[in-house]
């Protein structure tokens, strides 16, 4: 399991806490960017990869690459509906999370928006990133990350049991 960020427009303090989660949860994490990124020293668990230059590119290499059971921070809707499909978590930096239930709805008025301002509409930006917005995403990185290390550990005592059911089955099993 690894956490992925998209990491162009994350804000310090989200990756900030992400960085503090790895450490005391063991697990990698992985900024992806159109540019190089400072990365914690000392610590084997956090890397990044820069991207070339381009739409979307950054978001191709985490739907790429990202698989079920990873945790993902964006803003970008159209790459959390790309992750959601893939079985993958995702939080926005402001602790919304996305899944099969929401995702759809956040698309369509995602959409509405951008046909609004090509009408010529002004609207407002999000507000700045603030206290509220911190502590909401950390509750939600918390949320998240315990159900994926919960689901992960059920899938691994499955297999495990799976595992241990098939060996016992062919220690019983008459030879041909």
């Amino acid at each position: 399991m690894k956490i992925w960020i998209d990491a162009d427009a994350a804000p310090r303090e989200v990756k900030e806490l992400v960085f503090r989660a790895s450490t005391r949860l063991k697990l990698p994490v992985v900024l992806v960017a159109n540019q190089s990124l400072w990365t914690p020293g000392g610590s084997s668990l956090i890397s990044s990869v820069t991207v070339r230059d381009g739409a979307n590119v950054a978001d191709q290499y985490i739907v790429q690459n990202a698989v079920a059971g990873d945790v993902t921070i964006t803003a970008d809707i159209p790459l959390a509906a790309q992750l959601v499909a893939k079985q993958i978590y995702v939080i926005d930096p402001r602790g919304e999370e996305y899944d099969e239930r929401n995702i759809s709805g956040r698309l369509a008025a995602r959409d509405f928006l951008d046909l609004a301002r090509g009408a010529g509409m002004e609207l407002s930006g999000p507000a700045p990133y603030g206290q509220k917005d911190r502590t909401a995403f950390a509750s939600a990185l918390d949320r998240v990350l315990t159900k994926a290390l919960k689901e992960k550990a059920m899938l691994q005592q499955k297999a495990t049991t799976a595992s241990h059911s098939d060996s016992a089955q062919q220690r019983t099993s008459p030879s041909s």
